[in-house]
């Protein structure tokens, strides 16, 4: 067994270097009193089987329900307490908890998310929540460095779980399939459908990830200009352009998309909107409409929220933001109807969701993750940033299998 790993039952005690005090946890006996009892109510009804030290038992699952073992109530309580939306993923972090079935566990809590807390408490959000720290806002300066957190974190570590087109969104699969490769591809013919791209269009990429979308517009016939604010991003992504045979068509800008100029006859965004966030969604797509010819299509694959719920918790600060993605936000369909009738000519003219498809393409994710971490941990990751990376791709895809988010293809014009 290597250094720092857990078994089931009881987990390794962790490794405290570079984790900013991640170990200690706060200490509030009021708050934890009060987050142990919301807990129990929470879980009284879900089909799962939470157990304690001691042999404790909650919650409603039969033998067969996914288990959340709890194996250190004291410390799971207070993180809980001091901060709710970040607690509980630290406390998996840390090894407060774990479960034979995580993506299970988190599907359960997903589908009642909005009623977990009692209505009658709610109320008080206003006063618990946490806000989005100031530093994070994403200014043009703001957003390089929100990126840089996450892309830059290293090209062979997301080599490691992503298929052989690095594509880091949501596959599209044909009906019958889940073979990844197909569906990426599938899934970016999709996008460049919506946006019309065929041979001797200019088309314009808002995100470049590591090139896939360029190569198969590129390879369709269509001349691209491509964006990233990712150093590492771009150093692969030509990289990959160039060993496709298709440098020649393809040019990758390091440029945020405020700074972009020109005119294209398509415009194409795979997942980057949900780093936009809200405050800049008028400038986005008032950038798309300033670039995108007369006639011209703009074709957008976007993760989704319920409006009343992105409403509710637009302005959270949470273990995704703090961990994962910091400054992001997930629009809802009508938060893009509404900017874009308020601040554009354009219009969406078509769509398609398949929230259950991102649901598979992350458990694959997640499956290559674990089969490949004595690969990552040579990369020099510790066993904090696996269970760190465990619970951020089981929280997601447990929000896709529930209903909870979901994703959405359209097609936009004036």
């Amino acid at each position: 067994m290597r250094r720092g790993e857990a078994t089931p039952s009881q987990p390794a005690p962790p490794r405290t270097e570079d984790w900013d005090g991640l170990f200690t946890p706060p200490v509030s006996p009021f708050r934890a009193r009060i987050a142990r009892a919301l807990f129990a109510n929470a879980v009284r009804t879900l089909p799962v089987r939470v157990t304690f030290p001691g042999g404790r038992r909650l919650g409603a699952g039969g033998p067969d329900a996914p288990v959340m073992r709890i194996h250190r109530p004291t410390a799971f309580f207070h993180r809980l307490g001091a901060d709710a939306k970040i607690g509980f993923g630290e406390s998996y972090m840390v090894g407060d908890w774990s479960s034979n079935g995580l993506a299970e566990v988190l599907t359960e809590f997903a589908a009642r998310m909005s009623t977990l807390i009692p209505p009658r408490l709610q109320t008080f959000r206003r006063w618990v929540d946490r806000r989005q720290p100031a530093a994070e806002e994403n200014t043009v300066e703001g957003s390089r460095e929100n990126i840089h957190r996450h892309y830059d974190l290293s090209n062979d570590l997301f080599e490691a779980f992503l298929d052989e087109t690095m594509t880091y969104s949501s596959a599209l699969f044909a009906p019958g399939s889940t073979d990844l490769r197909d569906g990426q591809l599938r899934k970016i013919d999709g996008v460049l459908d919506y946006a019309a791209v065929g041979p001797g269009a200019h088309v314009l990429e808002i995100g470049t990830g590591w090139g896939a979308l360029a190569i198969r517009a590129a390879q369709r016939g269509a001349r691209v200009t491509t964006l990233t604010i990712s150093t590492e991003q771009k150093d692969l992504a030509e990289r990959r352009i160039a060993d496709a045979g298709v440098a020649d068509r393809v040019q990758v800008l390091l440029r945020d998309y405020r700074e972009a100029q020109g005119s294209y006859d398509a415009v194409v965004s795979v997942e980057m909107i949900e780093a936009v966030g809200e405050k800049y969604w008028p400038s986005y797509f008032g950038t798309v409409d300033r670039l995108l010819k007369p006639g011209g299509r703009f074709g957008l694959q976007s993760i989704t929220m319920p409006d009343d719920r992105m409403l509710a918790t637009r302005d959270s600060y949470t273990w995704i933001h703090k961990y994962i993605f910091p400054g992001g936000i997930i629009p809802s369909p009508e938060s893009i109807d509404r900017t874009l009738a308020v601040h554009t000519g354009m219009r969406v003219h078509a769509f398609r969701d398949f929230g259950q498809d991102y649901a598979e393409t992350l458990r694959q994710w997640r499956a290559r993750f674990t089969e490949q971490w004595s690969r990552v941990a040579g990369f020099g990751f510790d066993d904090t940033f696996r269970r760190m990376w465990e619970f951020y791709l089981a929280y997601c895809e447990a929000g896709f299998r529930s209903g909870y988010l979901g994703v959405r293809q359209l097609s936009i014009g004036r």
